[in-house]
């Protein structure tokens, strides 16, 4: 019988909020629920924004809040060859294509498509759509610029990649905080359109990492926030294209700010070392968020 795996999994690339210590929190107490094993994955594939201290400190203020995880960790910086050898087999396969278009001239194409009385595709986070262009180029040309050492990144044709597997994805959602009950979720890709999958500079995207570090842990639950339901979508399709295996999933609440929004790591005042440092103890955090 395979041990239940949970998992908790932020980016080092700031302090940690009220909306963290909710998921790990939550993690840890579904995991304990159902006698399964609690992972700490430290998402640090931004060497440029993600830093040792800010990693120290993700450590201080999870054993500040309880949380116990199995060791060792999992460092996606220490792992780049695995999703590059992904991202090999997707090039390989012809599912990716280098974009080279910058964001300048994007801009200029939409702003010339808006005034033609065009709308432009926008994915779910109301992002523009990437432009058609590089798809259609050549191969000799797209090695032509390559060898030239122009900037680009690999995007998934996801059009192509959704015709290589051959039918409709779904995943499975658990529809409240017990993981009691299920539905299935029918996922649009395309709604997403052609999405990064690696740059030049970083082997990798967070799409490959997570969907590769996921199967590679024998990640059972995944429980994160609500803004990531609709890129579950995406991550469906590479777990097929990848051959990985699909983990459960629910996305919980997510924890708002004073004004109503999303809470994000440049909100200090909802930062869990500022809070420390003002006396809150991990009790009153625990009722902060409703655990």
């Amino acid at each position: 019988m395979t041990l239940l795996t949970f998992r908790f999994a932020p980016s080092p690339n700031g302090e940690l909020h009220l909306g963290h210590a909710y998921s790990a929190l939550l993690n840890q107490r579904l995991a304990k629920a159902m006698g399964a094993r609690l992972l700490l994955r430290i998402e640090d594939i931004d060497t440029t924004r993600c830093t040792p201290q800010l990693e120290a400190g993700i450590y201080r203020d999870l054993e500040w809040l309880g949380l116990d995880w199995e060791r060792p960790v999992r460092r996606q910086s220490e792992h780049f060859d695995a999703y590059e050898a992904a991202l090999a087999g997707l090039i390989r396969e012809e599912l990716v294509y280098p974009a080279f278009m910058s964001r300048g001239e994007i801009r200029a194409l939409i702003a010339e498509s808006e005034r033609r009385g065009r709308d432009w595709p926008r994915d779910p986070d109301g992002v523009p759509l990437y432009p058609d262009a590089d798809k259609a180029l050549p191969s000799s040309e797209r090695k032509r610029r390559i060898a030239a050492d122009e900037p680009f990144a690999w995007r998934l044709d996801t059009a192509a990649a959704l015709a290589r597997v051959g039918r409709a994805l779904s995943w499975r959602e658990f529809t409240d905080e017990t993981l009691s009950a299920t539905r299935t979720v029918e996922a649009d890709p395309l709604a997403w359109g052609d999405v990064i999958v690696a740059r030049r500079d970083i082997p990798t995207s967070y799409h490959v990492a997570v969907v590769l570090d996921d199967a590679l842990q024998e990640i059972s639950h995944v429980v994160r926030g609500q803004d990531l339901y609709l890129a579950t979508a995406v991550q469906r399709l590479l777990q097929e294209l990848l051959g990985l295996a699909a983990p459960g999933y629910y996305h919980h609440r997510l924890v708002l700010g004073p004004d109503g929004r999303k809470l994000s790591k440049s909100l200090k005042d909802t930062g869990l070392f500022a809070l420390r440092q003002a006396g809150v103890t991990p009790q009153e955090v625990r009722r902060m968020v409703d655990l």
